[in-house]
C-alpha cells in the first residue's frame, strides 16, 4: 500500500551508473569486494525469495562490506582494484588507430602489445599528437606491477606527474589489468572510510 500511495515501484530497481570508458569493467568504486554475481549466487544458495530487488540488496550489502572492511583492514592488492577489460593496441597499429582508441574510450594511456600479446610499451595522446608512423616507433616504457602487489605501493608512480596508469602483468608480461589514478584514488578513499569507521567504533 505504501509503495502504491508513494508511487514508488515495488520492488525498486536501482539504475547503476555506466562505465565512462565504454568497457565491460565496473566503476572503480565497485571493483573492491563482492560483485552482483556474488549476490545472485548467495540468493541461489539460500533458496529463499526476498521482497527486495537485487540492486537494492547490493547497495545494502556494500554498506555491510564497508563495516567488515573497517574491522578486518585487509591490504588491498592490485588485483582487487584493477580494470580487467583493458583497451590496448598492437605495436603495428597506426598512429591514427591508436588516437581513435584513446579518444573513443576516454583514456589517457594505451598499452602496446607485440604479436604474442606481451606488453612492450605504452602510448598517450602526447606521443601521438604529430605522429604518422606506427605505434612501435613512438611508444614509451610502460609502468608495470604484479597482481599481488599492494595497491597503495603504486602511489609514488601515479603521483609523479608523468604516469597516468600502471599495467598489471603476469610473469610473461601478458596484460591482466590496468590501474589508473582514478582507480587508486577510489581505493584510497575506501581505505580512508574504513579507517574512519574503525576509529569511530
Amino acid at each position: 500500500i505504501f509503495h502504491v500511495l508513494s508511487r514508488r515501484n515495488y520492488p525498486h530497481f536501482h539504475v547503476a551508473a555506466a562505465n565512462s570508458h565504454g568497457t565491460a569493467d565496473r566503476r572503480p568504486v565497485e571493483r573492491v569486494g563482492f560483485w552482483p554475481e556474488d549476490v545472485d549466487a548467495a540468493l541461489s544458495a539460500l533458496d529463499e525469495t526476498f521482497d527486495i530487488g537485487r540492486d537494492d540488496l547490493e547497495r545494502l550489502l556494500r554498506q555491510v562490506e564497508l563495516q567488515a572492511a573497517a574491522r578486518s583492514q585487509r591490504t588491498l592488492l592490485c588485483q582487487d582494484i584493477m580494470s580487467r577489460d583493458v583497451v590496448s593496441a598492437s605495436e603495428n597499429a597506426s598512429a591514427d588507430e591508436a588516437r581513435k582508441q584513446l579518444l573513443d574510450h576516454n583514456i589517457r594511456t594505451l598499452p602496446v602489445t607485440d604479436a604474442e600479446g606481451r606488453l612492450v610499451g605504452a602510448v598517450g595522446l602526447r606521443e601521438l599528437t604529430k605522429a604518422t608512423d606506427t605505434v612501435k616507433g613512438m611508444m614509451s616504457k610502460a609502468d608495470t606491477a604484479s597482481p599481488d602487489k599492494p595497491a597503495m605501493r603504486l602511489l609514488p608512480v601515479l603521483t609523479d606527474g608523468r604516469s597516468h596508469a600502471v599495467v598489471i602483468v603476469d610473469a610473461e608480461r601478458r596484460i591482466l589489468g590496468l590501474i589508473t589514478q582514478t582507480d587508486l584514488l577510489a581505493a584510497a578513499a575506501r581505505v580512508h572510510m574504513a579507517d574512519t569507521t574503525l576509529s569511530a567504533a
